[in-house]
């Protein structure tokens, strides 16, 4: 194969800004510096990071990827004074991964090469692969699988039956350097979001959780029906003289399961004390939405979860065919005293 049909080696980078103070207008600033190396840059504004597509810009610049880092590092403090830390490689988990290891000031770089690669994904714990958290990292382990090299190895009907079908692909396809996620210029973080209405100004702190439940019910059904799992909740309470508190937290792990939630805008809801409060109108909006099948369920021996899921999926199918509400979904959103 002569230099003109070799295809071009695929490099992206995963930059994480580390500012003294965050303002918007400045994130916007620093993918400004970013967007002039290269315009595909997607922007990851809930932990000031991007991802950028430096494939075509190698050959423009005439850089390797390590030039362009370092191009990119120097402008952001000369022209802001922020430091960036930065991982680099041919596809998007490795870019992230390579990132997760690097301090602020530094940068590290996978190349496009089989060999490489694998040098540096084998030894990396399996946990440190995206989509494998803690504990599937565990229950990996209870089976010898405790690196992602050991994840590389382990045949794929036997990844299968630990981690189900479509998990199990996904890991063994980034354990082997696999993943052809493009990078997506522009792509605002999506949200969605649900709002109630009280008739009245509502005191009593029952209907307050009710209200609530309604809004988790619903956002849950749109999340599972587009294929999308939230990152963080939001909920944004009005009060009778048309002020507003507003609280987000993020997920323990990203989903669209009605019940880790619940548990979640329970928590923000509790947190804000409002038992004396004159609430006008709740609402609660799914943060930072990902594509479903770019995160692995946690495993866990909770069979009542596993129940609960299966139910959920079969209320989803009623609300599809007889409309959408909350029927049988007060277990989900069960309060403590």
């Amino acid at each position: 194969m002569n230099s003109s049909t070799r295809p071009r080696p695929r490099a992206i980078l995963r930059i994480h800004f580390h500012p003294a103070e965050r303002s918007e207008e400045l994130y916007g600033q620093l993918l400004a510096v970013v967007d002039g190396i290269s315009s595909r840059v997607e922007p990851l504004p809930a932990d000031w990071s991007a991802y950028v597509d430096l494939s075509g810009a190698l050959t423009y610049w005439g850089r390797d990827a390590e030039g362009l880092i370092a191009v990119v590092r120097l402008r952001l403090l000369a022209l802001h004074g922020v430091q960036c830390s930065a991982g680099a490689g041919p596809t998007r988990s490795i870019a992230a991964m390579a990132a997760d290891l690097t301090p602020p000031g530094s940068a590290t770089v996978v190349r496009d090469d089989p060999y490489e690669i694998a040098a540096f994904l084998r030894t990396k714990p399996a946990s440190a692969l995206p989509g494998i958290g803690p504990k599937t990292a565990r229950t990996l382990a209870r089976y010898g699988i405790r690196t992602v090299g050991d994840i590389a190895d382990t045949r794929l009907p036997t990844l299968q039956r630990i981690l189900g079908t479509a998990a199990a692909r996904l890991a063994h396809d980034r354990a082997h350097g696999t993943d052809e996620r493009p990078v997506v210029p522009g792509a605002a973080p999506r949200t969605k979001s649900a709002a109630r209405r009280f008739d009245r100004d509502e005191l009593d702190p029952d209907q307050h959780h009710r209200a609530v439940l309604g809004l988790v019910q619903g956002l849950g059904g749109r999340l599972r029906t587009s294929g999308e799992i939230a990152q963080a909740l939001t909920l944004t309470v009005t009060y009778a003289d048309r002020t507003q508190t507003l609280r987000t937290r993020s997920l323990t792990e990203p989903t669209a399961h009605t019940p880790a939630l619940a548990a979640t805008a329970r928590e923000l809801l509790t947190g804000l004390g409002l038992q004396r409060a004159r609430v006008r109108a709740l609402a609660l909006r799914a943060e930072r939405l990902r594509p479903a099948e770019e995160t692995v369920h946690q495993l866990t021996l909770d069979q009542r979860d596993d129940r609960l899921r299966r139910l959920e999926a079969a209320l989803d199918r009623a609300a599809s065919r007889y409309g959408p509400g909350i029927t049988g979904a007060a277990s989900t959103f069960t309060r403590t005293e």
